[in-house]
């Protein structure tokens, strides 16, 4: 049998391994607590969806809201229904209009989006909503969506950003935040190669309407010549059996 011995020193390396997991595993606990955003792109004038995240109450009651204000780059936004809750857009006038992709003028922006639960949320359970925006086409700009989940006893404001040079890990309760990325050539509804090289093709198309005449020119002229040669042989065919009838005559 073998026994193992414990020293002082020994037993306090334990306790404080333990101990340190144990802070590990609090803070990775708190870091999965916060309302999170995840962008399907951050490519710079790109079309996104962006998808919050809440995965508990407020000190362990459900939540009943969640208000998503929008940052003043995005002045338009499209949320997707979640059948679980109804959403409301908040309008507020700009001071200056500004115009928007399509060229149009906007005289308002959707300042804020609210989503309020039908059946409060439970604590411990997650739930998403969804925004469509066209983010702005400023690579290298973080994006804060501050947002303020309301529950059925009290509240809790995701709404703190990190200041120069300061650790966002640091912040007890940060707001949602992306960083605009290069652009890709994405474009309007995210248009790939196979789309710009079919408009490539119909742009030299209409700058040389003759090519489809030409090509259909050719296609006639091949439709004749393959319909004479058939014929030519249908003859040949008649006539070897003409031929062969005579001769069994004679």
């Amino acid at each position: 049998m073998q026994i193992r011995r414990f020293t002082l020193s020994t037993l306090g390396a334990t306790a404080a391994l333990g101990t340190s997991l144990g802070i590990v595993a609090l803070t990775a606990g708190a870091a999965g607590a916060h309302v999170t955003v995840t962008p399907d792109t951050t490519s710079a004038g790109a079309y996104a969806v962006l998808t919050f995240s809440v995965g508990h109450g407020c000190e362990g009651s459900p939540t009943t809201k969640l208000a998503i204000q929008m940052p003043e780059s995005i002045p338009e936004v499209t949320p997707t229904i979640n059948p679980g809750w109804t959403v409301e857009k908040v309008s507020e006038t700009l001071a200056e209009p500004v115009t928007d992709a399509h060229g149009n003028e906007v005289t308002e922006r959707t300042a804020q989006v609210v989503y309020t639960a039908k059946t409060p949320l439970p604590d411990g359970f997650r739930d998403t909503v969804a925004l469509s925006v066209q983010l702005p086409d400023a690579m290298g700009d973080t994006l804060a969506f501050p947002v303020v989940q309301t529950c059925a006893k009290g509240e809790t404001g995701w709404t703190e950003t990190a200041a120069e040079g300061q650790d966002p890990e640091e912040l007890a309760s940060p707001a949602p935040v992306l960083t605009i990325t290069e652009a890709t050539g994405e474009g309007h509804g995210g248009a790939g190669t196979d789309d710009a090289a079919s408009d490539e093709d119909t742009a030299a198309e209409d700058a040389d309407p003759k090519a489809d005449a030409t090509s259909d020119d050719d296609g006639g002229g091949n439709g004749l010549a393959i319909g004479g040669l058939v014929a030519g042989v249908g003859g040949l065919a008649l006539g070897g059996l003409a031929l062969a009838r005579s001769a069994r005559k004679d």
